[in-house]
């Protein structure tokens, strides 16, 4: 269900750095694994509200979403966190250290931090800055960024699609960077699952266990990725797979069963269609050739559904699933957006800026092929914490990174595209 909440005449107060710091905490207090982040989505758009901005609401889908500015302002920039995390229970609290204070709690880095900058920043600008420079701001909350789903940001996407609602000029995408980075591309991915049976028979016997099947597919999988890194030095530009499960089990009727689930990072342009041409081909000649090769495209529209392919029959084929596929995506260096972050990181914090690209993926992902706008990432935050046991944001860091944020945005509204 979508709850709004509107607020076209509230005052806006300025937002100090206790106030970020008391917002940040509470959201870090507040449970939200990927589809379940009602409670958290609920509290962000109640706590945009009472610093002034004019439209709030739930979405249909669980985002938090607020902005100021006019509904059809000149230019829409997008600041798309995600409000999700990953499983782990860290105790919250705040611990003073001599490099000042920091705040341990699971999503305080990934990436709450980032969303709760993006929340203070919009509010020190305020409504009344946003249509005295024609632009609007939108905050958003998503929600499964940390599942293959990405419900939050595909939603957001369609959103803005041009026709029912301008695509944005500039976005923003709430990743820790620290407070000096910018991040500029993420790889893509692709997940993929076999599972097979076969009838039990006795160790000693002269057929190969079940498990071999996922051996061989690794070892294939492998091979490919060595091949096409052979003359790639950077990690962007390459490809990089992680064996993620493998399990096997026997059941009731006396089949042995193996299940492993593959995960890859795509670097730019990488041809899926050619990867799983040479994995299918590898299937049917292990299923006795007795299947025919499917036919490229191996995974079609844009939300990349999970499709499933199968090898043989009987009790023992081989069968696949392929989903989470997300194309790498890189921004340009050369706009307006990358210009203000950097001249605000001069202003405001005492490390030079830097760009950097990175090997995961984010909503960056999703939103960046439809939009094809400017688009970097920012937040503050060791992205080397993400889903760590020990997860803590330094909380001085973070209100610089407001601080940037803030000027960011005042020197977008001055710059053309």
């Amino acid at each position: 269900m979508t709850v709004r909440s509107t607020s076209s005449s509230a005052a806006t107060r300025a937002v100090s750095q206790p106030d970020a710091v008391g917002l940040l905490t509470r959201l870090v207090e507040i449970p939200s694994l990927s589809g379940s982040e009602l409670a958290a989505s609920r509290f962000l758009v109640e706590s945009m509200r009472s610093l002034g901005y004019e439209r709030c609401e739930v979405d249909a889908v669980g985002n938090a979403v607020g902005e100021i500015g006019a509904v059809d302002a000149a230019r829409t920039v997008v600041l798309l966190g995600h409000i999700d995390t990953v499983h782990g229970e860290i105790p919250v609290r705040i611990e003073e250290r001599d490099d000042g204070p920091v705040l341990h709690g699971r999503g305080s880095v990934d990436a709450k931090g980032p969303l709760a900058t993006f929340a203070c920043a919009a509010a020190r600008l305020g409504p009344e800055w946003a249509r005295q420079n024609d632009i609007r701001i939108v905050v958003v909350g998503a929600v499964e960024e940390e599942a293959a789903t990405s419900k939050g940001a595909r939603f957001i996407r369609d959103r803005f699609d041009g026709v029912r609602e301008p695509v944005p000029d500039y976005c923003v995408i709430g990743e820790p960077s620290g407070v000096a980075r910018v991040t500029l591309g993420y790889k893509g991915r692709l997940l993929l699952e076999m599972q097979a049976a076969q009838p039990m028979a006795h160790s000693a016997g002269p057929h190969p266990g079940i498990a071999t099947l996922a051996v061989d597919l690794w070892n294939l999988v492998r091979d490919y990725t060595e091949k096409f890194n052979r003359d790639i030095p950077k990690t962007f530009g390459q490809l990089l797979p992680s064996l993620r499960d493998v399990n096997t089990r026997t059941d009731d009727a006396m089949l042995d069963h193996v299940w492993i689930k593959i995960g890859l990072r795509l670097p730019p342009d990488f041809k899926v269609d050619g990867f799983l041409g040479e994995v299918w081909q590898w299937a049917q000649a292990r299923a006795g050739g007795c299947s025919p090769l499917p036919r490229p495209p191996y995974i079609e529209g844009k939300d990349a559904s999970p499709r499933r392919f199968q090898f043989g029959s009987g009790d023992s084929p081989l069968e696949f699933c392929v989903h989470g596929q997300e194309p790498a995506w890189r921004g340009d260096r050369q706009n307006a957006l990358v210009r203000s972050f950097l001249a605000s990181i001069r202003e405001v914090a005492t490390d030079r800026p830097r760009f950097v690209s990175k090997s995961g993926t984010s909503d960056m992902n999703v939103v960046g092929p439809a939009w094809k706008c400017p688009i970097a990432a920012y937040g503050p935050g060791d992205s080397s914490l993400d889903h760590a046991p020990n997860e803590h944001i330094r909380l001085d860091e973070y209100w610089q990174a407001v601080l940037v944020l803030e000027s960011a945005l005042r020197r977008l509204s001055l710059q053309s595209a």
